[in-house]
């Protein structure tokens, strides 16, 4: 049973992968992986926009340590690489629900945390969850919400109260969104009262056409740096990271965010590293590199997403601890919802995406 799920998840995962547009997204700064057992050598997969080359060379220079880094833009992205097996890194990083569906699939090594005494910094809230009971696999980097940000000055008069605003047809042809399979779904099924996590076929199929009707309004899809958009005019509103609206807003104050009643997406990414990593103990050393508290804060500095490292917060700017894009209130988090792993119901999630994605 496991290994046809396994299939499964795989076939899709790279049927997602064969049509999402910018895949592997690689820069002149970009070096594939090395798949030799040579010592000094680090293959990360992250993010894009989500880890300072400052940092990657502090801790080349420190450790001797020479790191190849590869990008994507959606968990879908991530796993389809890592299941394929063409290349094998040695961390790369999940989001809860993700870290979920590798756990059970066994597609990760356990982490040593004695090699990574720096995990007392995470604070307690964001360990030992449903995704990774005892954090066997995962170790927490940064956290999240999904919001709506709006120029302002662009649509005036706007007040976004719910996920159904961005369907208004004053939209149409001018928003962004993110290029993300679950959470784009997600916002056509909150805007229907339902959960995130939603594994009834006719409420999903519900779904489906909601965001049929809403394709007409998005411009663009954009997971990478979906801001660039806003600020540049080629969009006029968007659905995005809330640091993301939190880097525009700072560049342009007609840019706010705006928090839909029906419950933000909270997510929260994780350090894992996958099975078969050639250079488990030097990945080990990267996770804690990263979590030491000036390290942590410096990446915060460049990527403001909320960090639960709470020994950082003391070298964080208050502008970014105190922005809500960042971090929500108690309020807003109480009503937010997290994604979790849908099980085989995976793969009609997988087909209304692939359908949408190619309209």
């Amino acid at each position: 049973m496991k290994s046809k799920k396994l299939l499964h998840l795989g076939l899709s995962a790279l049927l997602i992968i064969s049509t999402i547009t910018g895949c592997q997204s690689l820069t002149s700064s970009v070096v594939p992986p090395v798949t030799s057992d040579s010592e000094n050598v680090l293959n990360v997969f992250n993010w894009s926009e989500y880890l300072p080359e400052s940092i990657i060379k502090e801790f080349e220079e420190k450790y001797d340590i020479k790191v190849n880094y590869l990008t994507y833009s959606s968990n879908e992205e991530m796993l389809a690489k890592i299941m394929a097996g063409d290349d094998i890194f040695d961390i790369s990083v999940a989001s809860d629900y993700m870290v979920e569906v590798m756990r059970k699939q066994k597609l990760m090594e356990e982490i040593d945390m004695g090699n990574v005494p720096n995990f007392k910094n995470i604070g307690d809230e964001f360990k030992n969850l449903s995704f990774d009971p005892g954090n066997k696999y995962s170790v927490p980097y940064m956290w999240g919400t999904g919001v709506i940000a709006v120029n302002t000055g662009e649509v005036s008069g706007v007040s976004i109260t719910s996920y159904g605003d961005l369907w208004d047809s004053r939209f149409k042809n001018s928003l962004v969104v993110l290029d993300d399979e679950r959470a784009l779904i997600g916002i056509a099924l909150k805007k229907l009262g339902y959960s995130l996590n939603e594994t009834d076929p006719g409420k999903l199929e519900q779904a489906r056409v909601e965001l049929l009707k809403l394709k007409p309004n998005i411009k663009s899809f954009n997971s990478d740096s979906p801001k660039t958009e806003l600020l540049n005019g080629g969009a006029a509103a968007g659905y995005m990271w809330g640091a993301e609206a939190a880097r525009a807003g700072n560049e342009n104050k007609n840019i706010k965010a705006f928090f839909p009643k029906e419950g933000m997406y909270i997510w929260q990414d994780n350090f894992v590293i996958p099975k078969g990593a050639l250079h488990k103990k030097n990945a080990e050393l990267f996770i804690n590199f990263l979590l030491d508290p000036k390290a942590s804060a410096e990446i915060s500095k460049e990527f403001p997403y909320a960090n639960p490292n709470l020994a950082a917060h003391q070298y964080i700017d208050k502008s970014i601890l105190s922005n809500p894009a960042v971090y929500p209130t108690e309020a807003e988090l109480k009503i937010g919802e997290r994604l979790k792993d849908v099980g085989d119901t995976t793969k009609l999630y997988d087909k209304m995406w692939v359908e949408f994605r190619g309209k």
